[in-house]
C-alpha cells in the first residue's frame, strides 16, 4: 500500500476505491526468538514465537523461561494472544514457580484467566467486555485509562503518564506517528488535519 485517505487506498499505480478501511497487518516475534531456538534447538511456529511447555520453560531446558508474546502457550485448544494481560500473568506464575523450585515444590501448570478486553475506538470513546460488565463509549474509555494507569509501577510514571494523556486530550495532540518515507506535511494522502 503507498497511501491510504477517505477515499480508499493506492496499491502502487492501481486504487481501489472503498470508505471503510481495515488494516491487519501480520506480526512476527522478536529476532531474539529466532537465536534462542538456533542454540538450544527448540521449535518455534510460524510467527517466530518459541513452543514452551505447560509451564513456560523450554523444552530442551526447564531453567530458561519464555514468557509473554515471545512464547507460544496454547490453552483450551486455542492459541494465547500476545497482549499486556498475559504476559503480566506469565510474569507472575514464572515468578511463583521460581520460588517454589528454591522450596522443593511444585506447582501446576501456567493457566491464563482472562480477566476480559478493553480497546479505545476515538476520543473519548472505547469498548469495554469485562466478563461482569460491558460498557461503550466515555464509560468505556474512563474505564481503559483508569486500568491502565494502576498498572504502572511508580507513582511518578503515573502522574507523568496522566499528565500526558491529558494534555494530548486537550490539544488533540497524536501519541502514535506513522513512519513514512516522505514527511507527512508533503504526503497528500495523509495529513494532520485528517481526523
Amino acid at each position: 500500500m503507498t497511501s491510504v485517505d477517505k477515499d480508499g487506498v493506492s496499491l502502487g499505480s492501481e486504487r481501489i476505491a472503498a470508505q471503510t478501511i481495515l488494516w491487519a497487518a501480520g506480526v512476527q516475534g522478536s529476532p531474539l526468538g529466532k537465536l534462542i531456538a538456533e542454540v538450544t534447538h527448540d521449535k518455534m511456529d510460524r510467527q517466530g514465537r518459541l513452543m514452551v511447555q505447560d509451564n513456560l520453560t523450554l523444552p530442551s531446558h526447564d531453567n530458561i523461561f519464555i514468557l509473554g508474546d515471545l512464547a507460544h502457550v496454547e490453552q483450551d485448544g486455542k492459541l494465547l494472544p500476545g497482549v499486556a494481560p498475559v504476559a503480566m500473568q506469565m510474569g507472575t506464575y514464572a515468578v511463583r514457580l521460581i520460588q517454589a523450585r528454591l522450596h522443593g515444590k511444585i506447582i501446576p501448570p501456567f493457566k491464563y484467566h482472562d480477566k476480559g478486553s478493553m480497546a479505545t475506538i476515538g476520543r473519548g470513546a472505547a469498548v469495554a467486555d469485562i466478563n461482569i460488565m460491558k460498557l461503550t463509549g466515555y464509560p468505556a474509555w474512563l474505564a481503559w485509562l483508569f486500568l491502565h494507569v494502576i498498572f504502572l509501577v511508580g507513582f511518578e510514571s503515573k502522574i507523568l503518564v496522566l499528565f500526558q494523556w491529558a494534555w494530548n486530550y486537550i490539544t488533540r495532540g497524536r501519541s502514535a506517528r506513522l513512519i513514512a518515507d516522505a514527511p507527512l506535511e508533503s504526503s497528500p494522502a495523509l495529513s494532520r488535519d485528517d481526523p
